[in-house]
């Protein structure tokens, strides 16, 4: 459905005496590189209205992205977590813990945003654009997870899901393979054999907590000398941990 009655929508959403001379976003071209044709306009304007355009319009805060941010931050985690979940039923809780946050952090949101240049489109006052506010990771995450509530509100979880898959998660194969999640485990026993080293030996230090809940913790020996420890709701997070820590004793990493 196109994008319509820009005037009149900008008359209730801005204020009549607000609009003149105000530089708008184009709302049709927003919604198409989205690939999303919002039914109501003005969710898809508050999610590009960064809070410093406020001074601009006179409006209260709570007419900013903020509010839409927050439910797209939780909407966001709960299609993120579901299809973790589901893709990846032999992991553990700490390692789906380790591929959420490769996916749900301002780095990689900022990074979506920017390919489809969504800076270009926000709207912001004079001193937030002068100090680089178009290109700022938080300014441009942030917004991302404020599209992701107004699409929400305006065509369901599905609608949500499906933009969060084609957008987000899909990134995540790629990351694996770029290493920005490491293997500690198999790393430290590479550079073990390598030099022809004992070990690495891993041992149970500790354990602690509920059964449903416990906390582990590890300690991780080469050549006879403990090198690492780590601590984890499960004994493959921690020996993950205390290798990780191992190898930057050995500056490995």
């Amino acid at each position: 459905m196109q994008i319509r009655n820009f005037r009149n929508i900008l008359h209730r959403i801005l204020g009549k005496n607000n609009i003149q001379g105000t530089h708008l976003p184009d709302l049709q071209k927003v919604s198409e590189l989205l690939e999303y044709n919002f039914t109501k306009e003005d969710i898809l304007l508050q999610a590009l209205k960064h809070r410093s355009y406020l001074t601009c319009t006179g409006e209260e805060r709570i007419k900013s992205n903020e509010r839409l941010e927050l439910l797209g931050d939780a909407v966001l985690g709960l299609v993120v977590t579901d299809f973790l979940y589901h893709e990846y039923p032999d992991e553990e809780e700490g390692n789906l813990t380790n591929f959420k946050s490769l996916l749900v952090n301002h780095k990689i949101l900022s990074t979506i945003g920017k390919d489809f240049g969504l800076g270009e489109f926000l709207l912001l006052n004079e001193a937030e654009e002068r100090s680089g506010g178009r290109e700022r990771e938080s300014i441009i995450a942030d917004a991302i997870e404020a599209i992701i509530g107004a699409i929400y509100l305006d065509g369901g979880l599905e609608a949500a899901t499906k933009f969060i898959h084609t957008r987000i998660t899909v990134c995540l194969t790629d990351l694996l393979a770029n290493g920005l999640m490491r293997n500690y485990k198999s790393l430290l026993q590479e550079h073990c054999q390598s030099l022809g080293l004992k070990g690495p030996f891993y041992n149970l230090v500790s354990e602690s907590g509920p059964d449903h809940y416990k906390t582990f913790t590890i300690a991780v020996s080469v050549n006879g000398d403990k090198l690492g420890v780590g601590e984890g709701h499960s004994k493959k997070n921690a020996e993950q941990k205390a290798a990780k820590e191992a190898l930057i004793y050995l500056k490995v990493i």
